[in-house]
């Protein structure tokens, strides 16, 4: 496995993504993956599974100290007290005296950032999280969140192939931060692409093996794939057995098109704005 290393913790850079699990495939999914090998979990709350992902956690009988555990809290809920009480829910439905990493799901521009980010620190002040991050950020909202809190350490985004992250890996890398992406599959379009299986073959690997190799062989790039099935989600952590050359790297990269961007809601933050 990988490690991103930080200040008091070594991420793993690959871990299971569980937005549309819920339920018992939630807490089934959890329990399995860590039962083969991941150590890095990450939900949230507006994906409605923490109190059953917080049951497949004690199911497989792992230290809690042996996983890295992200949650999130929704635009709806970034003021100061909200953000508080979301805090402490979250950590009642994960049944977790803390989690690893808590970030800001989107921003809203609608509530100040100061606001948002005293609380934040708060939490962590308070010693229910040991991290803190955002997501969805774009780099100049980055740059203007890390002069409110300097110790944010995650920025999650949507990163593909098909999706060019270059400025914002570059700031990510200049502060001591990491990315960690989300999508990292296109949602299964890159799977056909004939680049990707072309490299496939050529390692004896999958499309799907490939692209993860691709984000984590990256520095302070970690990944987090969604996969509901237990064979799918052995799949991709099996891909610690190979590297792929600077050619292929390169190659990969040069898969970014302009229209590569899946999740761009309305109410989303503007990707080229003070770039």
């Amino acid at each position: 496995m990988i490690h991103i290393d930080l200040p008091g913790a070594r991420v793993p850079a690959l871990g299971l993504g569980t937005w549309q699990i819920e339920g018992e495939a939630a807490r089934e999914a959890v329990e399995h993956a860590l039962r083969v090998g991941y150590r890095h979990i990450d939900t949230a709350q507006m994906y409605g599974n923490e109190r059953a992902v917080g049951e497949g956690l004690r199911a497989a009988d792992t230290d809690r100290d042996e996983v890295f555990l992200t949650t999130k809290i929704g635009r709806d809920r970034l003021r100061y007290r909200d953000v508080l009480h979301a805090a402490d829910e979250s950590l009642r439905r994960l049944d977790t005296d803390y989690v690893d990493l808590l970030l800001i799901h989107w921003p809203n521009e609608g509530i100040e950032l100061q606001e948002t980010l005293d609380a934040f620190q708060e939490v962590q002040h308070r010693q229910k999280t040991k991290h803190i991050g955002v997501s969805n950020f774009p780099p100049a909202m980055l740059r203007e969140a890390l002069k409110i809190a300097p110790g944010l350490v995650c920025d999650q985004v949507e990163y593909h192939p098909y999706l060019d992250q270059t400025e914002l890996l570059g700031e990510v890398r200049e502060r001591g931060l990491f990315l960690t992406a989300y999508s990292p599959l296109a949602r299964g379009e890159v799977l056909g692409d004939a680049v990707i299986r072309e490299i496939a073959e050529a390692h004896g690997k999958t499309p799907a093996q490939v692209v993860l190799r691709w984000l984590v062989q990256q520095e302070r790039v970690a990944a987090i794939p969604k996969a509901s099935g237990p064979e799918h989600r052995e799949a991709n952590i099996d891909v610690f057995d190979f590297a792929l050359s600077d050619d292929e790297m390169a190659r990969l990269h040069g898969l970014a098109r302009d229209d590569g961007r899946i999740l761009d809601p309305a109410w989303g933050p503007d990707w080229e704005a003070g770039a």
